[in-house]
């Protein structure tokens, strides 16, 4: 019977927590900003960890630019959540943008758009169908 939740799991969930503590209070690089941290994916021999990040920025250079200031501080980090985490081996870390938020987000506001017009043309033809039904009764009496 398999385990419910693995080790590698739940060293991913522990580090996906201890990496937000980090990022949100101990680095004061201003290239970074605000930084989600949506998930991580650890390797089963522990020795590498993918970090999936967000930003809330929509251009895409200057996206790359974050995620490169965060791969040079990745050796700072690291040494900071080892001593938070009581492992053996600290995974190496890689952090990856993650645009599934984004466009999530984007795809949210274009439902939204869909259904504001769709109303907008329910009401319009809507009025002019009844104005027709009425019309219509009129002339049967």
């Amino acid at each position: 019977m398999a385990k419910e939740f693995s080790r590698t799991r739940r060293i991913a969930q522990q580090l996906q927590q201890e990496l937000a503590m980090v990022l949100q209070r101990d680095m004061k690089d201003p290239r970074i900003g605000f930084v989600t941290v949506n998930d991580v994916d650890v390797s089963r021999d522990l020795s590498y960890a993918k970090v999936f990040v967000t930003f809330f920025e929509e251009d895409r250079e200057l996206v790359d630019q974050k995620v490169e200031a965060l791969a040079a501080a990745a050796p700072y980090i690291r040494t900071l959540i080892a001593g938070r985490m009581k492992l053996r081996v600290m995974p190496e870390l890689r952090f990856v943008y993650d645009s599934s938020l984004v466009e999530g987000m984007r795809m949210s506001n274009l439902v939204s758009q869909v259904i504001t017009s769709d109303k907008a043309k329910q009401e319009k033809f809507g009025s002019e169908e009844s104005t027709d039904a009425d019309d219509n009764t009129e002339g049967k009496d």
